[in-house]
């Protein structure tokens, strides 16, 4: 009888190995996400931001949820001065920071920098990407890098027609990294100062216009002011989103496998947004509603303008050389890159 009650109880039905009773089983664990901090230094409104929410949509859909990025634009987590130390310490699991803001950490991909006629941001991303993965700058030894793009080349943007290097003679312009040089060597009187306080600058004739990527006529509502742009591309800003290397190494690799799946996608869907997208939508909005005018500079005055700006280039492949950097290889296959891309980019 006694018998029959354990065995209708089930209580010395299944024994363990040991002979004591079986552990009751787990209830099934849920798998709690990966949880990636990605940090930018500038607003949600501009296009690398729009790049990061892209990026941060993707990874979530290809890992079926099994990663979760938070975003932190505006500089809330990292600004641009501590965006690459502050992925190394753990503050940002993925930073997106502009190595043209920092050319000495950056000595080598600083080339890109200069002004090498790149026509558009989707072929700039793509060179940038391809020499990334060509040279493996040294620089970037300590990061594993998820995307790469570029802003379109700088232009002018004037308060009055600037067709002739007459007309910048002397000319006040805001101008902020690689844009000094190429100012300066074109005769105009670079002024520095932060994008917001142009504005400003431009009303009360502090500056006469400025250098820079065209979505700011827009995004600053600088076309009330500045009516006219040169069609003369000048030099692009670069940018990475990287993680450190430790940091890398200990996700799983079907998530590596989605991140790396989705790298170079990311080059040319920022390009395309930044040129179709943001810098048309500008354009057009400016033209509409305030009369933007874009001047074309003559075949013979922009060899003047070239032959102007052809020293910086030269002087950047001596200076890199002579650190042991590839110097000319690297403007070479830059430019042999710009050429294969703007066939297909133009």
């Amino acid at each position: 009888v006694v018998l029959g009650v354990l065995l209708a109880s089930g209580c010395g039905s299944s024994p363990s190995p040991s002979g004591g009773q079986a552990p009751a089983p787990k209830p099934a664990e849920t798998q709690q996400p990966i949880t990636l901090k990605y940090a930018f230094f500038a607003p949600a409104t501009t296009f690398p931001a729009k790049q990061m929410d892209k990026w941060a949509e993707e990874i979530g859909k290809r890992t079926n949820g099994k990663v979760k990025v938070q975003t932190f634009p505006a500089g809330t987590l990292l600004n641009a001065q501590d965006m690459y130390d502050g992925v190394l310490k753990g503050v940002a699991d993925i930073g997106l920071g502009a190595p043209a803001y920092d050319p000495g950490r950056f000595p080598l991909l600083n080339g890109l920098t200069l002004p090498l006629g790149f026509p558009n941001a989707k072929v700039s991303s793509l060179v940038m990407w391809d020499l990334v993965n060509e040279f493996q700058p040294a620089e970037l030894k300590d990061f594993k890098i998820l995307t790469v793009f570029t802003t379109e080349p700088g232009f002018l943007q004037t308060a009055k027609p600037v067709t002739s290097l007459n007309d910048l003679k002397g000319l006040e312009l805001r101008a902020t990294g690689s844009a000094v040089p190429v100012l300066k060597a074109l005769g105009a009187a670079p002024v520095g100062m932060a994008m917001p306080e142009v504005p400003e600058a431009v009303q009360k004739g502090v500056v006469k216009g400025y250098l820079t990527s065209r979505e700011v006529l827009k995004d600053f509502k600088l076309a009330e002011m500045v009516k006219n742009v040169t069609e003369y591309p000048t030099v692009v800003t670069t940018f990475a989103a990287v993680m450190d290397k430790k940091k890398w190494d200990a996700l799983p690799d079907d998530v590596k496998k989605a991140m790396d799946g989705l790298a170079k996608e990311m080059v040319l869907w920022t390009g395309k947004y930044h040129d179709d997208d943001n810098i048309k939508a500008a354009l057009n909005w400016a033209k509409q509603n305030h009369k933007l005018q874009v001047h074309t500079i003559s075949a013979q005055e922009k060899a003047k303008w070239d032959e102007k700006l052809l020293p910086l280039v030269d002087e950047w492949i001596k200076q890199a050389d002579g650190k042991g950097l590839p110097g000319k290889k690297f403007i070479d296959r830059a430019k042999e890159l710009r050429d294969k891309y703007a066939a297909e980019y133009r």
